[in-house]
């Protein structure tokens, strides 16, 4: 699937607009200190931007060249590279990998497993892994939770939001594993 950077950021640059908050992934990551942060499936880098506002190192990675050069041009000085997730090979880990905006459901069907083991091979020791996505759409949290099992992460913490509202089910989760 092919994207247009560009028209997708104006999406989020019309709510800011209107008075919308456009950070709750941020806002969520921030709240656990961390020092550096691994954007996987950044898109446009609207999240990387808002971290890297508040001093954290962050490093932005996605596959799709037109959000890339969105995220280039409106934040040069970050370092961002063009993977696919489930190859991924930084050489170097994170306090938190993060993949925020549906980022499994965007992952060929069958290839969930290698997604996960290819982010979470930059998850440092003590770090943490945190994916928000739908979970309408054929790729069930039991299925997530073993893929993050098998990458050695534990369930920390699950919300229904960004926000942190508690889960008790439904169509959205936000899901915080940690290695040990």
């Amino acid at each position: 699937m092919e994207w247009n950077g560009d028209a997708y950021q104006a999406r989020f640059d019309s709510i800011a607009a209107e008075g919308g908050n456009v950070h709750g992934e941020a806002d969520l990551v921030r709240s656990l200190t961390p020092g550096s942060v691994l954007d996987a499936g950044c898109g446009t880098g609207r999240v990387a931007v808002e971290l890297a506002r508040h001093g954290i190192d962050v490093v932005g990675v996605d596959l799709d060249a037109s959000m890339l050069a969105t995220a280039r041009r409106l934040a040069p000085e970050l370092t961002w590279h063009r993977s696919d997730l489930t190859a991924l090979d930084l050489g170097r880990s994170f306090d938190v990998v993060l993949m925020a905006g549906n980022v499994p459901l965007f992952t060929p069907p069958g290839t969930e497993a290698a997604l996960v083991a290819g982010v979470a091979a930059h998850v440092r020791p003590g770090g943490r892994l945190v994916a928000g996505f739908s979970l309408d759409r054929g790729y069930t949290l039991e299925a997530y939770d073993a893929h993050c099992s098998a990458a050695g992460l534990t369930p920390q913490a699950r919300y229904a939001t960004w926000s942190r509202e508690p889960y008790a089910g439904g169509a959205y989760a936000v899901s915080v594993h940690r290695r040990a």
